[in-house]
């Protein structure tokens, strides 16, 4: 009886202890490998599920006391705003997100350039902080809504902020850029992303 004890672990709780350590130790390596990946990898590889679909339905109220270059309040942001003709570029930021900083430059840059509206939803943030923030760093958007709670957001399926979508005429989401925009990423990525999704769309419409 002794011997075959301490072939099974002595009082035989050894097995029982790794089935239960085992799963545990599977589950941490693997939320290991995911926050090294958003943290470290390349997080704008990962796809949406939205892509393709109709954006969320939303109307989020404006940003008190923001004002656009012509000095008249900058204002809301709605679904149906966002069909209109043309790509529009939503961008969601926040003031206290450390690479929605590192970002604003490029996007002041979108602005002057003029290639579509540039609109932002202000995630998760105190409207004084934003108002703030745009007034140090300047406003780069032509509509912003204040998605104070997080709603939209979540609708959007926004995990971590910066997060920029590429909507169409139609409602529909065409791209999704995760991470701090940069004139590298827009014509890597991001531009080649919607000249391919523009084209699909041309293919698929019915000829005449």
């Amino acid at each position: 009886m002794n011997n075959q004890a301490a072939q099974s672990g002595g009082d035989g709780r050894g097995g029982v202890r790794w089935v239960v350590v085992l799963p545990l130790a599977g589950f941490l390596i693997l939320a290991g490998l995911f926050l090294w990946g958003l943290m470290f990898g390349k997080p704008r590889y990962i796809p949406s599920v939205l892509i393709g679909k109709p954006a969320p339905e939303f109307n989020l109220p404006a940003l008190p006391g923001i004002t656009g270059p012509d000095g008249k309040p900058v204002p809301g942001l709605s679904l149906a705003d966002l069909r209109t003709p043309g790509i529009k570029m939503v961008n969601f930021f926040a003031s206290w997100c450390v690479s929605c900083r590192q970002e604003h430059p490029f996007l002041m840059e979108l602005a002057r350039r003029q290639e579509m509206p540039v609109y932002g939803i202000a995630y998760k943030d105190a409207p004084e902080k934003t108002l703030a923030w745009l007034n140090d760093l300047g406003n780069p958007y032509a509509r912003i809504g204040v998605d104070r709670s997080g709603r939209t957001g979540i609708d959007f399926g926004v995990y971590g902020i910066p997060e920029t979508f590429f909507i169409d005429e139609r409602g529909v989401i065409v791209y999704k850029f995760t991470g701090p925009l940069s004139p590298q990423a827009w014509e890597k990525d991001v531009k080649p992303a919607l000249e391919k999704a523009l084209a699909e769309r041309n293919r698929a419409k019915p000829a005449g």
